[in-house]
């Protein structure tokens, strides 16, 4: 016997809906590539989307840059590279302050259905910004945008954002081609 599946009505939509806290975090690899899958799925229904990156190069063109550009999707590349063992810890902070604040404008804007903050969880794990102010700031506008989806990505989540969010995705890797000696590919990794 078939599963019975709820029909959804239009007008009970809203009341039975609202944005959602997303986050993609572990060790796998995959965690940008799936909140890039829901960006696409989102701008495709026509939601208005915004995705900043806080370490990837500013300075770099990746190819989720040009799809999202065909799409119409805004996004911000602030990053100085990716910063596994910093060399300039007061640079990295700097940065992470200065890609925040962007974040900041436009979870202010109230210009947008669904913000992903790339990298952020990083950001927060290496300590370059509070994880209590940035929660702070998140749900203040989560209480005025009921309907504002936000994804973050990155290693590590801490306690406090696994417990705010309302989706949590855990990448574990099983197998991964770097260990058997092959590099990062463009149109796979970047």
């Amino acid at each position: 016997m078939p599963e019975k599946r709820y029909k959804w009505r239009r007008e009970d939509y809203r009341e039975k809906t609202h944005g959602l806290l997303m986050v993609n975090t572990g060790d796998g690899k995959g965690k940008t590539t799936a909140a890039l899958g829901v960006l696409v799925r989102a701008a495709g229904r026509g939601l208005k989307c915004c995705m900043i990156q806080f370490m990837k190069s500013k300075n770099d063109r990746y190819g989720e840059h040009e799809a999202l550009d065909k799409l119409g999707v805004e996004v911000h590349t602030m990053g100085d590279g990716f910063t596994w063992d910093t060399n300039d810890p007061a640079q990295d902070i700097k940065t992470s302050e200065e890609t925040w604040a962007t974040c900041v404008e436009k979870l202010r804007s109230a210009e947008y259905e669904l913000l992903v903050f790339d990298e952020l969880v990083y950001v927060l794990d290496y300590k370059f910004l509070d994880v209590n102010e940035v929660l702070k700031e998140i749900k203040t506008i989560r209480e005025k945008q009921p309907h504002l989806h936000l994804i973050l990505t990155g290693r590590n989540a801490p306690a406090e954002l696994v417990e705010a969010a309302d989706l949590v995705t855990e990448m574990r890797e099983v197998k991964h081609p770097f260990h058997a000696g092959i590099y990062a590919q463009q149109g796979i990794e970047f």
